[in-house]
């Protein structure tokens, strides 16, 4: 007798716990809606029929890549950030929910109404630049990110949410892009693991995510001084910086921010009560 779907995921979720995957039921769920093609309503209405064997075998398949340690979004091909649905693959940094606290930091610095620029450096899928837009209608940014790959993929995020007439796209590093004394806030998650915490990442972050995106040199700070060093030259007075950080990086990201003269550092928690954001303003002249 054919396996109902009910049965499907239930086998799946544990597949997954006796692989040491986190959400393991939600991860099952989450496939298996994806092979459905209907919504979570239709599918708990069909979860005691059985299923087809095409749907098996289709659903199969996503399982052995979950049970791989390929990373969810990338076999959906889309992850959820800040309400937005963003196209996600190793083309650049998986958008995790701690990385929406410094999307609340810069909604907070941003007048609603105001037709403000933002850059988002190390842009990646461009999630942080497109939900910062997408709450501010009159204001513009640009995503900056060398790598190529990345580049694209923000750009295709920024079509698919019709962004693209107010979110340009430079691709280059931080440091060749020339756009600094245009912008009322930069915002970035630059790369900040240790080069030596990388080998002990979850496999689906080591294996999947672009090394670029992680690597923050011997002491994961290396991206935080060439950043603050080419604001504090390049950026106009009274223009806003927030960062992302590591949980254990707030002292020393804030103090390199107070070496540079900078002033109002400020910084926030994510919703795992981590240490997240920092953000300063750059003195007035």
């Amino acid at each position: 007798m054919a396996s109902s779907f009910d049965q499907l995921m239930r086998s799946a979720a544990d597949r997954f716990r006796e692989a040491g995957i986190d959400d393991a039921r939600q991860n099952a769920i989450l496939l298996m809606l994806h092979v459905f093609g209907d919504t979570h309503a239709a599918l708990i209405s069909a979860g005691p029929d059985p299923a087809p064997q095409s749907l098996v075998e289709a659903y199969e398949a996503l399982i052995k890549r979950r049970l791989s340690r390929e990373p969810l979004q990338h076999i959906l091909g889309t992850t959820f950030f800040y309400g937005l649905e963003i196209r996600s693959d190793a083309r650049a940094l998986i958008p995790r929910p701690d990385s929406e606290s410094v999307v609340e930091i810069a909604l907070s610095l941003f007048p609603k109404d105001a037709t403000c620029r933002a850059a988002d450096l190390g842009t990646g899928t461009g999630c942080l630049l497109a939900a910062l837009l997408d709450q501010r209608p009159n204001a513009t940014g640009v995503g900056v990110d060398a790598s190529p790959d990345a580049a694209s993929l923000a750009r295709e995020n920024f079509a698919a949410l019709g962004l693209s007439g107010r979110a340009d796209v430079f691709e280059g590093s931080w440091t060749e892009w020339s756009g600094w004394g245009e912008v009322d806030l930069v915002i970035s998650n630059p790369p900040y693991i240790a080069s030596a915490e990388i080998p002990a990442l979850a496999p689906e972050v080591r294996a999947h995510d672009p090394h670029a995106a992680l690597d923050g040199g011997a002491d994961g700070l290396a991206a935080y001084r060439e950043l603050i060093a080419l604001a504090a030259e390049r950026l106009n007075p009274g223009a806003w910086l927030a960062f992302e950080i590591g949980h254990d990086q707030k002292a020393a990201v804030s103090g390199l921010l107070g070496a540079a003269g900078v002033v109002d550092i400020g910084t926030a928690k994510d919703l795992g009560a981590n240490d997240r954001v920092v953000w300063a303003r750059k003195r007035e002249s």
